[in-house]
């Protein structure tokens, strides 16, 4: 496999050190090798512990009480998660200097779990791994509230106002973070090489980051298991492990 592995990736090395601006976009492929499951498999807790829906979330006492418990339910499938060689690849490309942050779409953590500093990287929908009020902003960590709701079988409330608490990821039907999206757009109109990890890129409006870096002139690389809708417009596709690909750049 990495014999056959070896001329994309020196290909990719190319591409990266000629490149004067690197933008790293990363999806669930990149976390289902630290054993975190993608949304879109068959098989998927997630699809038997599906997100509940914003309006939903907002509107009833019991959604939010349900949608805690399937939070809690997925948080110990994946609690001892580390970051993969895909992670510590993109934490290498940051540290060189050639890639100034990273835009994922993942809500796990392992990008900065990795060692990357919060403003290294883009999170286009949010972090689960603590959680935020909907009316101050404040946050708090999920292990008191696990415990306050496992005591009382009733999420708890903000400790500062007393608003709604929900884990600080973008759930279905909630508008799209303003400043994320901003930092993301910035980095892909300036990039010179986009290079897409372990995203399907059929995730709308971020799968649109990229085809944007394209159309403005940036070269496009994606590196996948499976074909996206993208491969016909990039600059080089390769359909492998993840961490059989980036660790060529953990240095």
């Amino acid at each position: 496999m990495t014999e056959k592995l070896a001329p994309s990736i020196a290909r990719l090395q190319e591409m990266i050190q000629e490149a004067r601006i690197v933008a790293g976009f990363t999806g669930a492929g990149i976390s289902t090798e630290s054993g975190v499951p993608d949304f879109r498999s068959a098989d998927s807790p997630w699809m038997r512990n599906k997100p509940i829906p914003f309006e939903h979330f907002l509107q009833s006492a019991e959604a939010r009480r349900e949608a805690w418990r399937r939070k809690f339910v997925m948080d110990d499938l994946y609690r001892d998660a580390r970051p993969s060689r895909g992670h510590l690849g993109i934490a290498s490309l940051i540290a060189s200097g050639r890639m100034p942050a990273v835009i994922t779409q993942n809500i796990d953590g392992l990008h900065q779990a990795s060692g990357l500093s919060e403003e290294q990287v883009v999170e286009l929908h949010g972090n689960g791994t603590y959680a935020a009020c909907l009316s101050c902003g404040r946050r708090h960590e999920l292990d008191w509230i696990r415990r306050q709701f496992e005591a009382s079988g009733d999420p708890p409330e903000c400790v500062n106002c007393g608003g709604i608490l929900k884990s600080a990821t973008i759930s279905f039907g909630q508008s799209m973070p303003e400043g994320p999206m901003r930092r993301a757009q910035k980095l892909m109109a300036i990039c010179d090489l986009c290079l897409v990890v372990g995203s399907s890129l059929v995730v709308y409006p971020a799968a649109a980051f990229p085809v944007f870096a394209k159309e403005n002139g940036a070269q496009l690389v994606i590196v996948n298991r499976e074909p996206t809708p993208l491969d016909g417009m990039a600059d080089l596709v390769i359909h492998a492990e993840i961490g059989s690909v980036l660790s060529a750049f953990v240095s």
